[in-house]
């Protein structure tokens, strides 16, 4: 069983930063998907940047403003938000895939002021 656990949401103005962390109970590269999904009121659940068998992709509307990054000695995958705007306000998921299984951590509000 694959555990992951979200944090580093919060409520930042438009223009400001965040990062959110996603701690898995194994290792990182064990996944050939590990990374960030959101979903806003009303809308579907979205990709937003991860690692796909160890590279970074990222969907059009982060790149430039969000970084992913991983740390292998603590199981960890980051994803640095820069330049926030309120469309990016969502729950921010981290989700991974291994084998035929899909895991999902609990979610973290992200909210932007505008």
């Amino acid at each position: 069983q694959v555990q992951l656990v979200e944090s580093g949401g919060g409520l930042v103005q438009a223009g400001g930063s965040l990062r959110l962390s996603c701690a898995a109970s194994k290792s990182i590269t064990s996944f050939p998907r590990i990374g960030w999904y959101r979903q806003a009121p009303g809308n579907q659940r979205e990709w937003v940047a991860g690692l796909i068998m160890h590279e970074a992709d990222y969907a059009d509307f982060v790149k430039g403003r969000f970084a992913v990054s991983g740390d292998d000695a603590k199981n960890t995958i980051y994803l640095q938000m820069n330049r926030l705007k309120p469309e990016d306000t969502a729950v921010y998921y981290c989700g991974a895939t291994i084998g035929a299984g899909d895991y999902w951590g609990q979610g973290t509000q992200v909210t932007v002021s505008s």
